[in-house]
């Protein structure tokens, strides 16, 4: 495919996520995606057979990013330092300075716009939604695990409720910072889930 295609390709999808972030799916079609996309419907439809097409790609790239992003920063934790409770608050850490840097208006969170209608996209992309809830609680556990085995937690807890902790915080603090339009409220959260992560596991002096 010639290089602008992908260019137009990746405008178009631009456009979308954030009318589906914006209005939900339900609300995007493909009138409006061509309108303020600004390209014509023979060039949408070369890319995208379909709507359904058009949410599937988007929930793909989606995925691919936080995948990337995940893999990257706990790559760079481990990088920084050999201890397993240090590299799970720096993972953390690179989280909230990311977050920091998200400008008005907050993006939000696609996972939960396809979640919460569910009912409107098919099985597949509601699968990819959950693969990647999974790729993240997996992966945080066996970290959490390594952390546990070095520092005794200062209650009884299970190492994949203590991940699924930290991934309800980081969903649920986009999606609080969306709906009540303050940015500052997703890095605010997951300072508090550091927090949390640093009592838990603190050293006894």
């Amino acid at each position: 495919m010639p290089r602008d295609g992908n260019v137009t390709k990746t405008k178009i999808m631009d456009v979308a996520q954030q009318m589906v972030l914006n209005v939900g799916l339900s609300g995007t079609s493909v009138e409006k995606v061509i309108e303020q996309a600004d390209v014509t419907k023979s060039t949408f439809f070369y890319h995208f057979k379909t709507k359904h097409d058009l949410a599937s790609a988007l929930i793909e790239r989606y995925a691919g990013n936080d995948r990337e992003h995940f893999s990257h920063f706990m790559a760079k934790a481990q990088q920084l330092s050999r201890d397993p409770l240090q590299q799970l608050l720096i993972f953390v850490g690179l989280f909230i300075e990311m977050t920091e840097q998200l400008e008005d208006p907050f993006p939000g969170c696609l996972y939960a716009s396809y979640c919460y209608q569910s009912g409107a996209i098919s099985s597949d992309m509601i699968r990819t939604v959950a693969q990647m809830m999974h790729y993240w609680r997996d992966n945080l556990t066996d970290l959490i695990d390594r952390v546990s085995a070095r520092y005794t937690p200062k209650i009884p807890t299970e190492s994949y409720q203590v991940a699924d902790h930290l991934l309800t915080t980081f969903e649920g603090a986009f999606i609080l910072a969306k709906i009540m339009n303050e940015p500052k409220l997703a890095s605010e959260q997951l300072i508090q889930c550091r927090n949390y992560l640093e009592l838990l596991f603190e050293q006894s002096t």
